[in-house]
């Protein structure tokens, strides 16, 4: 399994951190060269690796770490997405009626044709994102969510791995919207920092 952080902001920067605590390769790109942000990878860790836009879509797994309106962009890039999975870690302020109605998890899925889409990772500030997830015996949860059951349970393997405590809410329609930053109100999960412990 190949995996790609797409976007290198404050929430990449802190997902990139996640999978340099645990020495797994993973791409990370943006749409600028990758030399301009090859320093910043290198000091995270050997694990990070700077490629283009269209390098990094080769992998297997792909986090969307852009500014909302920067996903269009991504999303042309690729003919189409059968076959990716596509992990939707963006949040947006845009109201429902700029989204035809659906949650944006359920609109980000609409855009990328094909792709298995999970919405998670988005619902903690990224100053908390970048912390070990290991806490006080625990570990930190993620809330996942989409309509592929196989894809929420690979990308919760992928977060225990990672060393989060993932949580499944169910569909997009259901779950995304706990987790969705919609206008001036804001899912009920967002922004709450748990923390999980083993039975």
């Amino acid at each position: 399994m190949s995996y790609a952080i797409i976007g290198f902001g404050k929430i990449g920067h802190a997902l990139a951190r996640a999978f340099a605590r645990k020495g797994i390769d993973v791409a990370v790109a943006t749409t600028r060269d990758p030399e301009s942000f090859a320093a910043e990878a290198a000091a995270i860790g050997p694990t990070i690796i700077p490629k283009t836009l269209a390098e990094a879509l080769k992998a297997d797994t792909i986090f969307l770490a852009v500014r909302f309106e920067s996903h269009p962009e991504v999303a042309k890039a690729l003919p189409s997405w059968k076959g990716k999975t596509v992990i939707d870690a963006m949040n947006t302020l845009a109201p429902p009626e700029e989204l035809g109605g659906l949650p944006s998890s359920a609109f980000i899925a609409t855009v990328f044709t094909g792709a298995r889409l999970v919405k998670g990772f988005n619902h903690l500030v990224a100053a908390v994102l970048d912390q070990d997830p290991a806490v006080q015996g625990g570990r930190r949860v993620v809330f996942l969510a989409s309509d592929d059951d196989s894809a929420l349970a690979e990308v919760g393997v992928l977060a225990e791995t990672l060393g989060f405590s993932p949580v499944p809410l169910g569909g997009l329609s259901e779950g995304g919207l706990l987790v969705h930053a919609r206008g001036k109100k804001w899912g009920h999960l967002i922004f709450q920092d748990l923390v999980a412990f083993d039975k």
